[in-house]
């Protein structure tokens, strides 16, 4: 999400930012790009002009143009803007109300409503450990409500029994009598859509909301609709009054302009945002998290947030334990490789990682990508377990068997242990220095923030990712990628 926005930004920033002093021209020009670049990524425009006036205000000041760093001062003065254009602050789904707090989920058909849905119970059963019961009110989309029953058994979430004849509102009365005979925390509704807004939708859902008093009513809206999107959230506010908007498919939204627009335009905050297709899938909706990947400053907090959620933290107290030994084996790098596989691959690791974006051609020509380790992973699967641990019995016939097994070749088996025995060696070099690998991984625990994150990089302790990446890492200069990553080959760098 925000790619294209990210990449036409940096470049408009980095002229300024190169530069000793700026007029007030130079403000301008840029400024008018800046306006250019958000109108491509589908921000309303109404948007863009209120934000445009709003920086030109601040960076046209005497304390700007004769700072020490003016261009710095712009960027920051835009980074600021940004976030109050995405609302200040996070805001999570509200429970502060009397059990069985109701939950409304309304938005159109197709934008993602029942796996949301879903996906929102989990996080509140995981996280809040709330006892949770799921109804589709859909009657008329064929095995919606069927759908809704086997996503329920896939999180291991209740769902109301279907009892077929029942209307939308004669579900919505007895999942909340259920509810509260059932001693649940949370009822979740979930409303029929139709494939665009009509005044029989907007009288169901009014009906519905009027029925069941929702304390959450929560828009789902796809972020591939662009501005139908803003459009969307209007006229569903008129009809019952939102308290938030979830968006959907945001990963494949390169431009973004919904969610930069949804919020000026309605007032409404978007409280989650839905990464990808799976039932975990799903991110609170931090502005000054956003606002910084916008503009290539990375997101490290959600990166150790994430890494916290998903990573194993007894095999990395185990892996810590033996690189403190100077080992690290191939079972030890399958490990790290399905850990990262978790938290987005290491092409998901480091666009999350500042800095990373100005080097997202260099990536792409190291290839980097899921692809390769599972290439990688294929690899190892394929190897002995005495092969996996001691590597230097892979001799030439063994190295046919293993890519034969692998549908790989010899010389991809030959890349990979080149890796590892740099990895090997890196890890043997850093368990002996100050510190060491024991702190990198913390004993197996994922740091505290602020402490565990490197300011000027990558959080310690996740797999593949050395400390203080991209500027405390042997051998990464500004002319190249570090060697001996995961999925990446030795000695790929800028091209003279």
């Amino acid at each position: 999400m925000f790619e294209t926005l990210s990449d036409r930004l940096s470049g408009i920033f980095d002229k300024l930012t190169g530069r000793g002093a700026l007029s007030e021209a130079d403000v301008e020009e840029a400024m008018r790009e800046v306006r250019r670049a958000l109108l491509e990524a589908d921000v309303a425009l109404e948007v863009v002009r209120g934000f445009i006036d709003a920086v030109k205000v601040k960076a046209v000041g005497h304390e700007v143009l004769k700072s020490v760093t003016p261009g710095q001062q712009v960027v920051k003065i835009v980074n600021d803007e940004l976030v109050a254009m995405l609302g200040d602050e996070a805001v999570g789904i509200d429970l502060k109300a009397k059990a069985p707090v109701p939950i409304m989920l309304v938005g159109l058909q197709g934008s993602g409503k029942t796996t949301t849905c879903a996906k929102i119970a989990l996080r509140l059963s995981k996280q809040n450990k709330k006892k949770i019961l799921m109804a589709s009110l859909d009657t008329r989309r064929p095995a919606a409500q069927e759908q809704l029953r086997v996503l329920g058994e896939q999180v291991e979430v209740d769902t109301l029994p279907i009892k077929e004849g029942q209307t939308p509102v004669q579900i919505a009365k007895r999942a909340i009598k259920d509810a509260k005979t059932g001693g649940y925390d949370v009822v979740m509704l979930d409303t029929a859509g139709r494939t665009h807004i009509d005044e029989e939708l907007m009288a169901e859902s009014a009906e519905i909301h009027k029925i069941s008093k929702p304390h959450e009513t929560l828009l789902v809206a796809d972020a591939l609709t662009g501005q139908d999107a803003v459009n969307l959230a209007t006229s569903f506010d008129k009809c019952v009054p939102l308290t938030g908007i979830v968006l959907t498919r945001v990963d494949g939204d390169g431009r973004g302009g919904a969610a930069l627009s949804m919020r000026a335009v309605t007032g409404k905050p978007i409280k989650l945002i839905g990464t990808g297709e799976k039932v975990d899938a799903l991110e609170d909706f931090h502005p000054d998290r956003i606002a910084n990947r916008i503009l290539g400053m990375g997101d490290v907090v959600s990166l150790v947030e994430k890494a916290a959620e998903t990573l194993d933290a007894d095999k990395a107290e185990k892996i810590a334990r033996k690189m403190r030994k100077g080992m690290f084996d191939l079972e030890d790098l399958s490990d790290q490789l399905k850990q990262m596989e978790k938290i987005g691959g290491m092409a998901g690791v480091l666009s999350m990682l500042p800095g990373i974006g100005k080097m997202k051609k260099q990536i792409e020509e190291a290839d980097l990508d899921n692809r390769v380790v599972k290439r990688q992973q294929a690899i190892i699967s394929s190897m002995t377990p005495q092969e996996r641990r001691t590597p230097k019995r892979l001799n030439a016939s063994r190295k046919k068997r293993v890519a034969k097994g692998s549908g790989t070749s010899v010389q991809d088996i030959n890349k990979l242990l080149k890796m590892h025995r740099q990895m090997a060696d890196m890890m043997k070099k850093m368990s002996k220095g100050k510190g060491g690998l024991a702190k990198m991984f913390g004993g197996g625990a994922m740091p505290e923030m602020p402490e565990g994150v490197d300011p000027q990089g990558a959080p310690p302790g996740l797999p593949g990712v050395p400390p203080g990446m991209p500027g405390g890492f042997p051998g990464l200069g500004p002319g190249g990628l570090p060697p001996g990553l995961p999925g990446m080959p030795a000695g790929r760098g800028r091209k003279k």
